[in-house]
């Protein structure tokens, strides 16, 4: 694909609401004319704030240092990975630094959460799954026996590790959260399920207090994974989240706690949640995305923020 084709892709996804036609992301001026830099990369210049912008202006993108085709390679390359992936092999089919690949896969996980953070789960007549797993924060265990401790024991704990809660609609969206424990999710659910939504948990005694404003079935996994037939009552989609999670992060992250432990929720929802969509869809999906989505406030200058910490 050359420079020219990747900057079609671009602008027929950015300016989707126009037909493909460009105007001013500083005043929404339509009378815009191009205004090519002599390299030959696309800008326009607005009749009405006489302002110039390019095509990521404004954008997750803003002020990207590599051409067009890379980053849509690399939107490609990430969208081809099930269960995510690694940055460190991003950047070898990048031919990037590590810290390149790094900020963009985060800016791809920001756009990805900007859509699954604006799902609606459930509603009249609709079902949802709910459960809890724990990630990041690994400890590793001491060489000699006599010098390793009980790792589920709270003052063993690096304090790292969080429960991500997860929402996931039979047949539709998923939504994750991350908290200290499952009991803190109880608002969270709370607010993002619809009324008479009927919910599906397991037997943890932090769901109990669900009973009283919704239709909530539960399933001891002790006794059985799945019960009854047509509404059978089981958690398999909100695990299937969890197996696509930690795959991710056995293979391919490794270290996934802290701040960043919420994207990597966002990401694999949204992966879960557009499973059976076609590859080529999910890359334009992921495009458009980060094509209306503003500069991050967290990735635009990242390592130069940490150089100077």
């Amino acid at each position: 694909m050359s420079d020219e084709e990747a900057e079609r892709v671009f602008i027929r996804l950015r300016w989707s609401d126009s037909g493909g036609n460009a105007y001013c992301p500083h005043c929404g001026g339509t009378t815009v004319y191009m205004a090519r830099r002599p390299n030959g990369s696309a800008r326009w210049r607005c009749k009405a704030c006489h302002k110039d912008f390019s095509i990521t202006s404004g954008t997750l993108f803003a002020s990207h240092k590599m051409p067009l085709r890379s980053y849509l390679m690399a939107i490609a390359i990430f969208a081809n990975e099930v269960k995510g992936k690694s940055m460190l092999a991003m950047s070898r089919d990048l031919g990037t630094q590590y810290k390149t690949a790094f900020v963009l896969a985060h800016k791809m996980r920001e756009a990805m959460g900007s859509e699954v953070t604006k799902f609606e789960i459930g509603g009249d007549g609709k079902s949802a799954e709910i459960d809890g797993g724990y990630f990041g924060g690994y400890v590793k265990p001491a060489n000699k026996r006599e010098n390793r401790r009980d790792r589920r024991l709270r003052e063993n704990r690096s304090g790292k590790r969080k429960v991500v809660v997860i929402i996931r609609e039979r047949g539709g969206e998923a939504l994750p959260g991350v908290f200290g424990s499952e009991a803190e999710a109880l608002n969270f659910i709370r607010a993002n399920v619809l009324p008479k939504t009927t919910l599906y948990a397991d037997e943890a005694a932090s769901w109990d207090d669900l009973h009283a404003k919704f239709e909530l079935h539960r399933i001891n996994h002790q006794e059985a994974y799945s019960l009854g037939g047509d509404k059978a009552i089981h958690t398999n989609g909100a695990e299937s989240f969890f197996s696509r999670m930690r795959r991710g992060e056995i293979g391919h992250h490794h270290h996934i706690a802290g701040p960043y432990l919420i994207r990597f929720a966002e990401e694999a929802a949204w992966r879960e949640t557009y499973k059976r969509v076609a590859n080529g869809k999910q890359v334009d999906r992921i495009v458009a995305l980060a094509m209306r989505h503003k500069p991050s406030v967290d990735f635009c200058g990242y390592w130069q923020r940490r150089r100077a910490a």
